[in-house]
């Protein structure tokens, strides 16, 4: 998961039909600051309301088990699940959505492949200074309604198992486990059709729903099994998009999920109980940076995610705190297995000065790299090294701390102070210079 919020890098726009209320829409997506979320914007109405995507908007509606509706005060927005599964889906924390009518227009195939294209289209641009906020699951959470059940446990990361039971011989039981990612939602999951079997379309006509609904639109099952001209993307197409719309239902958490969830029979109107229920159990529980900036910590995934350096040149292993622009401290575990140590000296193992200087500027470099907002762009340089002094030397089984401040800043040109020390004694200090260069 991104260690800092998303958003959009520019706004981009889709047009088309709506799939239960039939009416023609734009949609636009535009970029929003850190800690917005998702949220609706009706352009249709003079006023243009807004709607905050969160659990207590959901509105209950007939055949809610079809759609998920948001509301606020007295204006609404119908069958959002799928706007919300690509923006999930692809890691976007913030967003502003116009919308030109009160249902987004459906992606023509009736998959969300078309969203993601045009938000991939848009790009993402990473919120430096503004720390992701992730609803970490510790205890099981679960619900059992309507037939439906969910669970989610504790996990690494966001993994979802379901399971689609229909008493249907075309059908029947599907069942698929996934880790979610970025790149998993993108192949996996974006290109799975929404689906109905062929004996509810005229209950659901009826009811004035699918008035979009086509069958380029949806995959309809009828009694010699699938009606539409074109095959099965997936042999487990159908029960791939109930994974799809779970992922748009937990949108409405306004944050990242960290956590197994485990379901079977679920639809929107189980699924949106299963938020509220996460939600009650975890409130005033959410995992975030705290206010003070200075106290952010990285793990070695989010130093390897900045430094381009790999075994056996990396050499910082946690960042412990950062002042952007300002401060960074990190630190650095010295081990026997270290490979410098067959050289540098047998029988008398000490950690070269120069790799203690370099695992300092690597320390230093981080606090470049997250000065900017695309640092896949960049690379550090180092143009200087002065004042260097080595008063103690570094041994296995020693941890190094890293303390580099800010000393001067001139465009893209960096001088730092840096310290080494182990158990508080100081092992080395130096005052560095870099730049950061754009790559070609």
């Amino acid at each position: 998961m991104n260690r800092f919020q998303t958003t959009l890098k520019e706004q981009v726009s889709y047009t088309g039909c709506g799939l239960h209320l039939g009416k023609e829409s734009t949609i636009t997506f535009k970029p929003a600051p850190a800690d917005t979320g998702y949220v609706f914007v009706r352009t249709d109405v003079e006023q243009r309301p807004t709607i905050k995507v969160f659990p207590g908007n959901v509105r209950m509606v007939e055949e809610q088990a079809r759609r998920t509706t948001l509301g606020e005060n007295y204006y609404e927005v119908h069958t959002v699940e799928h706007v919300l599964s690509a923006l999930y889906g692809l890691e976007i924390d913030n967003a502003i959505i116009e919308i030109s009518s009160d249902e987004p227009p459906e992606p023509a195939d009736g998959s969300v492949r078309s969203y993601v294209e045009v938000l991939m289209e848009a790009g993402v641009e990473t919120l430096h200074g503004h720390p992701s906020k992730v609803f970490v699951i510790t205890d099981p959470v679960s619900l059992e309604y309507h037939g439906a059940s969910l669970t989610v446990v504790p996990y690494e990361g966001l993994k979802i198992s379901f399971t689609l039971d229909y008493d249907h011989p075309h059908i029947g039981t599907q069942y698929i486990s996934l880790e979610i990612t970025r790149e998993s939602f993108i192949n996996e999951i974006a290109p799975a059709r929404t689906f109905c079997l062929y004996e509810d379309v005229k209950i659901l006509q009826e009811k004035g729903l699918i008035k979009g609904g086509t069958l380029e639109n949806a995959v309809v099952i009828g009694d010699d099994g699938v009606m539409n001209d074109s095959p099965l993307r997936f042999p487990d197409e159908l029960v791939r998009h109930k994974v799809l719309d779970l992922i748009g239902d937990m949108a409405l958490l306004g944050i990242r999920l960290q956590g197994h969830v485990i379901a079977a029979k679920s639809g929107h109107a189980s699924n949106v109980q299963f938020v509220k229920k996460i939600m009650k159990v975890y409130a005033g529980k959410i995992k975030t940076s705290k206010a003070d900036l200075s106290e952010r910590q990285w793990n070695i995934s989010d130093v390897m995610d900045l430094l381009p350096h790999r075994y056996p040149f990396l050499l910082v292993d946690r960042v412990l705190e950062i002042k952007p622009e300002k401060s960074i401290v990190a630190i650095k575990n010295v081990t026997i297995n270290e490979p410098f140590f067959q050289g540098h000296f047998p029988g008398s193992p000490i950690m070269p000065g120069v790799l203690v200087i370099e695992a300092m500027a690597q320390a230093g470099g981080l606090m470049l790299f997250d000065s900017v907002k695309d640092p896949g762009r960049w690379l550090v340089l180092f143009g200087g090294i002065d004042r260097v002094r080595f008063r103690k030397p570094v041994l296995p089984g020693d941890q190094i701390r890293f303390e580099l401040e800010l000393i001067s800043k001139r465009g893209r040109m960096w001088k730092m102070r840096g310290v080494a020390r182990v158990d508080d004694r100081v092992a080395v200090e130096a005052e560095l210079t870099a730049m950061l260069v754009e790559k070609k």
